[in-house]
């Protein structure tokens, strides 16, 4: 029984950074289908880089891994790009995307690179 246990612990570790995967990496964002930038994230930290020369909201941060997206706690994107959240969708070719959004409205939409 210990061993059985053990094993589903064991499994149930191992499985959190595999979930915690899903959006690390480069995504390449549209805002109104237009190119809007890309947005890089790994472990706890995120840099998002804006295809218009200048933008304030260009920029490095910190945001909390969720089961279903992330949270942005602080950087430029989400105080001056206003996002606060970003949500692991299905985009319209069935291509899993992630959904940026402030409190009021869907920003922009990322996909994979």
């Amino acid at each position: 029984m210990r061993r059985i246990i053990t094993a589903i612990a064991a499994l149930c570790l191992l499985s959190a950074p595999a979930m915690a995967q899903a959006y690390t990496g480069n995504w390449g964002c549209k805002a109104n289908g237009v190119k809007a930038g890309i947005l890089t994230i790994y472990g706890n930290s995120y840099g998002f880089a804006s295809a218009v020369f200048g933008d304030p909201a260009s920029g490095t941060g910190e945001l909390t891994p969720y089961t279903d997206g992330v949270g942005f706690n602080n950087g430029a994107l989400m105080e001056k790009g206003s996002v606060v959240a970003g949500r692991i969708v299905t985009d319209a070719n069935a291509v899993t995307a992630l959904q940026l959004e402030s409190a009021t409205a869907i920003v922009m939409l990322c996909t994979p690179r």
